[in-house]
């Protein structure tokens, strides 16, 4: 029998009926033998009424006092999921992030995981208890209880399975996998049975909303095998057998495999976030992008794409991107204290861009993918305005009201498209 690990977030424990179905499912893995661990997020809702709270306290909450509050919401989780599986006779005990000990380091609201008493687990386990861990917390070496930052239940869940060895974490959302595109874009989407950590990684840098890319990143680094399963999806309960590792949910695993090596492409992410920004007759000198972005970066806004345009009588265009929220602040930010100082002649920006990416580990042995990405798009009298890569991905910029044909035409262009046209993504 296997050791698993399991995770469940808002959505799924989203009311009593939603927490009673949870426990069930618990219950049908356990019977049939497996050592389970479960980690559970607050509420849906439950963790933004708590900041909504501290914010009509303070409009500075003390970090300490406000991971102690917002720590609440995984609490009362954990412990009503414990209280219905002992109704369905299940022996369950629930464990904050304290008792597990979970070790942090000191940043409040945003800390990270240093190491797990797999100790205690194991021993709780060895007598037979399926343990429920709030996810989210841990505690700091002051002994003050710590938050991991939003989304932080999936690199708990991540970091659990690492420390107790567990066969598999299986991450419970609303959606039965990962999709090569947002079926909501293309209803030919189809759902991948594998990938490997390099492209899910990649993807949720994207724009995929699946994984919290910190858990992918620390699964990556433990080699722990995370598979997405839906938690609305009866057929995903108790048999831990080669049918069930083929057919259910998505495997995220470090093994490329000849069949994900026959993939070129495994998907298409977007991101609607996304600002350009130009300067525009920018002096062509050593030190000048420093010049540029470190105002930017030190307001705390991400660049992403960045383009130098080939210099010409002395001067450039230098174009970048900035997340579409921070925009209007970038803007200020560049015509007070840089435009001038450097001597551009002008800056432009546009709000209305989207980010398109391929993404496939196959593209470290083809040639001519970004090509036939371009060509595709070029076919759709689609104009690209910035391009970046990587060994596994190429990234396009365009217009946002291209970006429902630019994904279409490069799902079937690189032949990702379903033969049954079907979107199995619970709730769309």
């Amino acid at each position: 029998m296997a050791l698993i690990v399991q995770k469940y977030g808002g959505t799924s424990m989203g009311n009593t009926s939603r927490i009673k179905n949870v426990a069930a499912r618990v219950k049908r893995w356990h019977d049939h033998g497996h050592q389970v661990v479960v980690v559970v997020s607050a509420m849906s809702g439950e963790t933004n009424r708590l900041i909504g709270l501290a914010r009509e306290i303070s409009n500075d909450p003390d970090p300490r006092e406000y991971d102690q509050m917002v720590a609440t919401g995984e609490q009362v989780s954990i412990a009503l999921l414990a209280m219905a599986l002992k109704d369905l006779g299940v022996d369950a005990k629930s464990m904050t992030g304290r008792q597990v000990a979970i070790k942090t380091d000191t940043t409040h609201t945003k800390a990270r995981i240093e190491h797990i008493n797999a100790d205690n687990l194991k021993r709780e386990l060895a007598d037979g208890k399926v343990l429920i861990v709030a996810g989210f917390q841990g505690v700091n070496e002051h002994n003050d209880l710590t938050t991991l930052g939003r989304g932080g239940s999936d690199t708990t869940g991540v970091a659990i399975a690492a420390a107790i060895g567990a066969d598999e974490c299986q991450i419970y959302t609303d959606v039965d996998g990962v999709y090569t595109t947002d079926p909501r874009v293309t209803s030919k989407a189809k759902k991948l049975s594998k990938i490997t950590f390099e492209e899910m990684l990649e993807m949720a840098s994207l724009g995929s909303k699946v994984l919290q890319i910190r858990s992918v990143e620390f699964a990556g680094k433990y080699h722990v095998p995370l598979r997405v399963l839906s938690s609305f999806d009866e057929g995903t309960d108790g048999a831990f057998d080669d049918e069930f590792k083929q057919n259910v949910g998505t495997l995220i695993t470090v093994d490329e495999g000849d069949d994900m090596e026959r993939a070129v492409i495994s998907g298409i992410a977007f991101n609607r976030d996304e600002a350009k920004i130009v300067l525009l007759g920018v002096p062509d000198r050593p030190g000048i992008a420093s010049a540029i972005l470190s105002p930017v970066s030190a307001a705390n806004i991400e660049v992403d794409m960045i383009i130098q345009n080939i210099s010409e009588n002395g001067v450039t265009d230098f174009s970048f991107t900035v997340p579409r929220g921070d925009y209007d602040k970038a803007l200020k930010i560049l015509n007070e204290k840089v435009k001038d100082d450097i001597g551009a002649t002008k800056i432009v920006g546009d709000d209305k861009v989207v980010k398109v990416s391929i993404v496939g580990v196959g593209m470290r042995s083809h040639a001519g993918v970004a090509s036939k990405m371009f060509d595709t798009l070029a076919s759709e009298n689609i104009n690209l305005q910035m391009i970046s890569t990587s060994e596994i991905k190429v990234s396009v910029l365009i217009q946002e009201q291209h970006l429902e044909k630019a994904v279409k035409s490069l799902h079937t262009a690189f032949g990702l498209d379903r033969e049954d046209g079907e979107s199995k993504v619970a709730g769309l």
